[in-house]
């Protein structure tokens, strides 16, 4: 039977797996046979492929091997592992690709129409690996690592990095128009993660009014796995005494959790609102990093301030 852990790591594989197909597919098949730089690790690639014929998988795997080592530390050995098997499935994927392609091109004389579906289909690997605590990658790890204690937007990241290997592209192309579509690739790239990533993280919230919340909130706590706080108030025109239920969950379990409510009140009265961030167990983590008090009392010192503890006084909170 599959733990909720083991269900969750397959349930990445699977993701991985599929984003990987997509995104080497629309490189090997849209961006590679047009001459149309990316950034990262595959923009790399090309340069070396286009300007020493060096095989693109050679390169991908082995520089992305480095950069692993450096951010196994930073970012953990799981996520690690799951970019490590991203990495060989888009080597795959991508070497298959060519084979298919090989001696033909796919929109010929139409590179803008190439850029926006290699873009569009890099970019939607790029952000469903991220989003699966996973990565394709070369500049992606580096930008994991950077996002992991900042809040910066991904996409922007990627996209600063990208920048410079686009630009070194000319020393293989000696072609300024074909440097400025990779520029175009890198803007509809960043886009496409950005979207991505924000969609798979959208979270929602519900206040679910009903008299049986009793039993919606338990549902939700073991078969949502959500936590679920209620909340008394009191209706305005009839004066009754209500309980409320206010849930946070992903996007992606809102269809779960309207089954629920419908199945135990159809005649529920529900709520439900889009939230720009959720930050907590279970949902995305706090980057603002907090002063060090070591700090601060030396800055006091100097100054010559006495610093004292400062008293807490007690609050409780309103069980989930």
């Amino acid at each position: 039977m599959l733990t909720l852990k083991k269900y969750s790591l397959l349930k990445d594989l699977v993701l991985l797996t599929i984003a990987m197909f997509i995104g080497s597919l629309g490189w090997a098949i849209f961006l590679l046979p047009n001459h149309i730089t990316t950034g990262g690790i595959p923009g790399l690639a090309s340069i070396l492929y286009w300007g020493l014929n060096i095989p693109v998988q050679v390169t991908f795997l082995g520089v992305n091997a480095l950069l692993l080592l450096i951010a196994l530390k930073v970012l953990g050995w799981q996520f690690c592992l799951k970019t490590l098997y991203a990495a060989v499935m888009f080597t795959l994927f991508s070497a298959l690709g060519q084979h298919w392609m090989e001696g033909s091109t796919l929109l010929k004389g139409q590179p803008f129409m190439a850029i926006v579906l290699g873009a569009a289909s890099l970019g939607s690997t790029v952000g469903l690996g991220l989003a699966s605590n996973a990565s394709t990658g070369g500049t992606d790890v580096i930008a994991a690592m950077i996002n992991k204690y900042h809040d910066i937007s991904l996409g922007k990241l990627i996209l600063l990095v990208d920048i410079s290997i686009v630009t070194a592209s000319y020393l293989a192309l000696r072609n300024w128009e074909e440097v400025i579509y990779g520029y175009i690739f890198l803007f509809i790239f960043s886009v496409c993660v950005d979207k991505v990533v924000n969609m798979m993280h959208q979270s929602v919230q519900f206040f679910i009014i009903s008299e049986k919340y009793e039993q919606i909130g338990r549902a939700i706590n073991v078969n949502a796995q959500r936590g679920c706080t209620t909340i008394s108030g009191q209706g305005f025109y009839s004066g009754r005494e209500v309980k409320m239920l206010f849930v946070l969950a992903r996007q992606t379990e809102s269809a779960k959790i309207f089954s629920i409510i419908n199945e135990i009140d159809p005649a529920a009265f529900v709520s439900q609102s889009s939230v720009i961030g959720v930050y907590g167990e279970g949902f995305d983590k706090f980057k603002a990093k907090r002063k060090k008090n070591s700090m601060l009392q030396e800055q006091a010192r100097k100054l010559g301030i006495t610093t004292e503890p400062v008293a807490t006084t007690e609050t409780t909170t309103a069980k989930s």
